[in-house]
Parts: C-alpha cells; sequence; structure tokens
C-alpha cells in the first residue's frame, strides 16, 4: 500500500473535521462503498458525497473526534469516534459514539467505510 494507513485515515478525518469535503472526496476511489446503520449502503464516490454535502448542511456545527487508530489488517484501519452537531433546521442536537472501520486499496485510496454505532 502507497503510505501509511493510518496517516491517510487520520487526513481523512482531518478533512471532514475541516469541512473541506472537496480534499475528502480526492481520498476516495470512484466505486468507494459507505456503511452505516443511519444512512444503509451508499455506493460510489459521487453518491457517497451528495450525501455528505446534505448531511453537513443539515448539522454544520458538528465536531467529532477519532481515536485509537488501530491498524487491524494490511489495508483496514479501525478507530472510535464520538461526534455532537445540531440540525439545522429542527434545532434538536445529536451525540453518537460508534466505531468505523477504513478499507483502502493500494494507492491509499479509500475504497469502504463500514460504521458502528455504539
Amino acid at each position: 500500500m502507497a503510505g501509511d494507513p493510518i496517516a491517510r485515515v487520520k487526513a481523512y478525518h482531518a478533512a471532514l473535521n475541516a469541512f473541506d469535503l472537496d480534499a475528502a472526496e480526492r481520498m476516495f476511489g470512484p466505486h468507494a462503498e459507505y456503511h452505516s446503520p443511519s444512512v444503509g449502503a451508499i455506493v460510489g464516490r459521487a453518491a457517497i458525497f451528495a450525501a455528505m454535502r446534505g448531511y453537513f448542511a443539515e448539522y454544520p456545527d458538528q465536531v467529532a473526534t477519532a481515536e485509537n487508530y488501530t491498524l487491524i489488517a494490511a489495508d483496514k484501519v479501525r478507530s472510535d469516534w464520538h461526534l455532537a452537531a445540531t440540525s439545522k433546521s429542527t434545532g434538536t442536537s445529536c451525540r453518537r459514539r460508534g466505531v468505523e472501520t477504513i478499507t483502502l486499496d493500494a494507492t491509499g485510496l479509500v475504497t469502504r467505510i463500514e460504521v458502528e454505532d455504539q
């Protein structure tokens, strides 16, 4: 794999926390998959980032923290995370915790994200 997988995942998280979705999008392969209990399965980089743009428009104050990065295979990184955000349309605050497993291809692009809520 090109580069350090943990460093690549940390860079992806940093881009999200900076609300730089263009930079985050460049870190994904074209046929990437995103699986989460809250949104189901989203397939394809364009679809994933259309959903993310919608999410961040609704939760523009999200603060997410990932910790305990663990390399679980040569191409997979797992991290624990928690987030807080407020819905723009309802004013309802949201707090979530979970685990994220990110799979990278040989060039270091994200090919799959699996989110588990806890």
